[in-house]
């Protein structure tokens, strides 16, 4: 006899603007306890040092966290110069010290260079995985870590304040993958001087922005009320770029059991229209209710991801 899962089966996304010291493991957590749900997950780990953006998924949305691992994301961070830290924050122990303060100018000069697709070292202290350790716990140990360099892609950086000569913000929009702390530590490198990201915020995770986040004293608020289920958005929010059809009841039962459904030519062409280059990817709704993530091939809808959301 199968085990009954406990808790509840609530389906959505809560844009959580998380606050500073709160880990996303832990911030997942407190949002599944505030909903008793089943299942939850997150869309890209954000630091403790850092606040803002971070979706989190509870039931059926967890099958679309991989649409936004690809998502763009904005941030917003401050580069305090002068000091170096072995975590690129202000948690990190001093490395180096310095009397240089490069000017907003020079910042600004050097900004293009990280624009673009570009290589990129990840920061010593970061989960990536060396012969099966987190980076940061090897380095918390004292051994020497030694990571590639790998491309990602800054769609657009530039400077957006300088509260003093010590300070300089940056918003950059930039694709999977990128380390602010990487930027950070790089453009001191380049301006030859010493920095580290003493601020960070997570401003948007594709359609997920800081604008419509709700916080936790919110949630906790709506819960306290019975009203919790007010702060979650639908399952289909992570999917606002992939083209979306409409399909009949009896093609939506046909899908959930796993099987392809035929569609008109009409219907293919329109589709196409509407795909991102490379991309099959298509999401099917019955009345408004998602159904499945299909991928198109030779004129049919082939079912990858079935919801059960009815």
């Amino acid at each position: 006899m199968a085990r009954k899962k406990r808790g509840n089966p609530v389906h959505g996304w809560v844009n959580l603007d998380k606050p500073i010291e709160l880990g996303s493991t832990e911030a997942v957590s407190r949002i599944r306890r505030l909903f008793n749900a089943q299942k939850a997950g997150h869309a890209g780990t954000l630091d403790p040092l850092a606040s803002g953006v971070l979706p989190i998924a509870l039931g059926e949305a967890t099958k679309t966290v991989p649409f936004l691992m690809d998502a763009e994301k904005v941030y917003r961070f401050t580069i305090r110069w002068g000091v170096s830290t072995a975590s690129v924050d202000r948690e990190g122990a001093v490395t180096a010290r310095s009397d240089i303060r490069p000017s907003v100018e020079a910042v600004r000069a050097a900004l293009p260079a990280f624009s673009g697709e570009i290589q990129q070292v990840p920061p010593i202290f970061s989960a990536i995985r060396v012969d099966g350790q987190r980076a940061y716990d090897l380095a918390r140990e004292g051994v020497e870590v030694e990571l590639k360099a790998r491309p990602v892609t800054v769609h657009e950086i530039a400077v957006s304040d300088a509260p003093d000569a010590d300070h300089v913000e940056i918003t950059a929009r930039t694709g999977k993958g990128v380390y602010v702390r990487s930027l950070a530590r790089d453009l001191a490198v380049m301006l030859g001087a010493e920095g580290h990201v003493s601020a960070l915020r997570r401003e948007r995770v594709g359609p997920f922005t800081a604008e419509n986040a709700v916080t936790l004293e919110m949630l906790e608020d709506l819960a306290y009320r019975g009203a919790a289920l007010e702060g979650l958005l639908p399952v289909a929010t992570a999917l606002d770029d992939i083209p979306d059809l409409a399909v009949t009841g009896s093609d939506a039962f046909s899908l959930r059991q796993g099987r392809p459904i035929v569609l008109l030519p009409r219907q293919v062409e329109t589709l196409k229209d509407r795909l991102k280059s490379g991309s099959r990817t298509v999401s099917a709704f019955e009345d408004g209710t998602l159904v499945a993530l299909c991928q198109m091939r030779a004129g049919r809808l082939e079912p990858d991801r079935v919801f059960n959301l009815s």
